[in-house]
């Protein structure tokens, strides 16, 4: 890729096309990199939740995050800011796992301001989850290992 000119994807829209690491940070073009999740991908709520978690176990919360944000994009009305709040947790992890304590616990308390009021909608553990966001983000003092917090999403 001639990396003067930006990257379109084949209707001409801005796409970053450079690979990233498992947490999503842009590495040289050419280098190997952590294959990025498809975009604009419907999956039922169950298989949102499932591909996420395996994500997240695989210490993969920005690929989780992007499985997330498909499901805010294309969910009901209704589910968006669920799954725009458990896509703010997600990313909230990859920003604790890179060091970025700040990012990392601002984005971890709105993701879990922005999922109480759900009850548990698809077997999610939202009272569970918004407590582990809060509990991470009162800790956060340098990276974070993405696999050993990585949360349980269901309950």
């Amino acid at each position: 890729m001639d990396a003067s000119r930006r990257d379109r994807d084949d209707d001409g829209r801005a796409r970053n096309a450079r690979p990233r690491d498992g947490l999503g940070r842009p590495l040289p073009y050419g280098a190997p990199g952590v294959e990025r999740q498809p975009e604009g991908i419907v999956r039922s709520p169950e298989e949102t939740l499932a591909e996420a978690q395996r994500l997240l176990d695989a210490g993969k919360p920005f690929h989780a995050h992007e499985v997330f944000e498909d499901a805010w994009k294309s969910g009901p009305e209704e589910e968006r800011e669920l799954w725009r709040g458990l896509a703010q947790l997600a990313v909230g992890l990859t920003h604790a796992a890179r060091g970025n304590r700040t990012g990392g616990a601002r984005l971890l308390l709105r993701g879990a301001d922005r999922i109480v009021g759900f009850g548990d909608p698809h077997g999610v553990d939202v009272s569970g989850l918004a407590a582990w966001a809060r509990e991470l983000a009162g800790r956060l003092d340098g990276p974070v290992d993405p696999v050993a917090e990585a949360p349980r999403l269901a309950l």
